[in-house]
């Protein structure tokens, strides 16, 4: 089959629907398909942001998939996302033809979603649209300015309008496929969350060695120290307040640990500032952005994954620190509890500070549990695997196209 996706979040954009898109069009090339990905243009610097012709990525080896980026707007609510421009359309519409494509995904509810769809409508294509993000419970992070009940409901009628045009509708968690159960969606709902590549989480000892002591050589406050880490965007909408404040019991009962927030956002500062305010600065450290190569070399030095977010529609993240054999702590909601369904490779806990800093100690203190948690997070994590969840969407895919 030949597939085009088409998604506004793409490297160097860094969240769990970038590695979705990325995971699953590598795997499908693996398996013998073709893959495009439409996407926004991303910006390095100044310059290239006034880029007004769309590009297509050099492909490294043919088992990258061709990338078709389109020239977008910086979004004035959140400095990393990217508007895509509309009369770019013909252009792109002109190199799919060449394509000729089988199927369409829409991955995406903004430009460049209606460019799939669009697409789709004039090449009578059959379409599958992916609901990753559950926008009514993010909006308001995003436009705090405006009432919330208004955002919430322009969020809905937007997830509404994409899922009506599709011909089957992929949630990436149960709790997305309740939500639109809500909304009322009529056409198939199909659960499929997005695998990991074991093989990127494979490696050798004196790696991770050497990687530990680059870290340490960049943070000295790590040296000596067992590890807590998060991995993933740092904004309010991942609850890390509520990891930070877990943190000064933590470390008074543990004096050896230290906790690592490896990631970028638009609230970085304000949890810098939180760190110093709970008297806890000099044993947090905040590395930025970590590319995946260096975020998999990271997991396995970590003590404990810690996982605060109450919002994260798939959790991925928890899978690729259970695969690098790191016990989890995570918050029991929306896809953590999908992916763990339980102490599975870990603690799944409820929204409680006392709770999760337990668990967080228990793991720190006890050596046997630990060892065990870690075992048991290499097994769960094996179900979780891109080759068996690929074989899945080709399944989705060819009962579209019979329809």
């Amino acid at each position: 089959m030949k597939i085009v996706m088409f998604t506004d979040a793409y490297w160097p954009r860094v969240n769990g629907v970038t590695v979705s898109v990325e995971s699953f069009s590598r795997a499908l090339i693996k398996a013998g398909h073709q893959v495009v990905i439409v996407c926004s243009f991303y910006p390095e610097s100044q310059a290239v942001d006034r880029m007004s012709s769309p590009t297509m990525d050099r492909r490294e080896t043919m088992d990258d998939p061709v990338v078709i980026r389109v020239p977008s707007y910086p979004l004035p609510i959140s400095k990393e996302d990217r508007l895509a421009k509309f009369h770019k359309w013909f252009w792109v519409s002109k190199q799919l033809n060449s394509f000729d494509p089988d199927i369409i995904h829409v991955q995406t509810e903004f430009i460049i979603g209606e460019f799939g769809f669009y697409y789709a409508k004039l090449h009578n294509l059959p379409v599958t649209y992916t609901f990753h993000t559950l926008w009514e419970d993010y909006v308001a992070n995003y436009i705090p300015f405006a009432p919330e009940f208004l955002m919430r409901f322009i969020a809905r009628r937007i997830v509404k309008h994409m899922a009506k045009r599709a011909d089957a509708i992929i949630a990436p968690s149960e709790q997305i496929r309740e939500v639109l159960v809500r909304y009322k969606v009529k056409k198939p709902v199909h659960l499929l969350p997005t695998g990991i590549d074991p093989s990127l989480f494979t490696h050798p000892q004196e790696e991770v060695e050497a990687f530990r002591s680059s870290l340490e050589n960049r943070y000295p406050v790590i040296r000596g120290k067992r590890i807590l880490l998060f991995a993933g965007r740092v904004g309010k909408e991942k609850n890390l307040s509520f990891l930070l404040s877990c943190a000064p019991e933590i470390f008074r009962r543990c004096g050896d640990t230290v906790l690592i927030l490896a990631g970028n956002g638009p609230d970085l500062p304000q949890f810098m500032e939180e760190a110093e305010e709970l008297g806890i600065a000099d044993r947090c450290v905040f590395p930025g952005y970590l590319d995946r190569k260096d975020l998999s070399l990271l997991y396995p030095l970590a003590r404990v994954f810690t996982f605060p977010s109450v919002t994260e529609t798939q959790g991925l993240v928890t899978i690729e620190a259970m695969l690098s054999g790191t016990p989890v702590v995570a918050i029991g909601a929306m896809g953590t509890i999908t992916v763990m369904g339980g102490d599975h490779g870990g603690f799944m806990v409820g929204h409680d500070r006392e709770e999760f800093t337990r668990r967080v100690l228990e793991l720190l203190e006890d050596d046997a549990l630990w060892a065990k948690k870690s075992a048991e997070a290499r097994e769960h994590a094996r179900d979780w695997t891109i080759d068996t969840m690929t074989s899945r969407l080709e399944l989705i895919y060819q009962e579209i196209r019979r329809l």
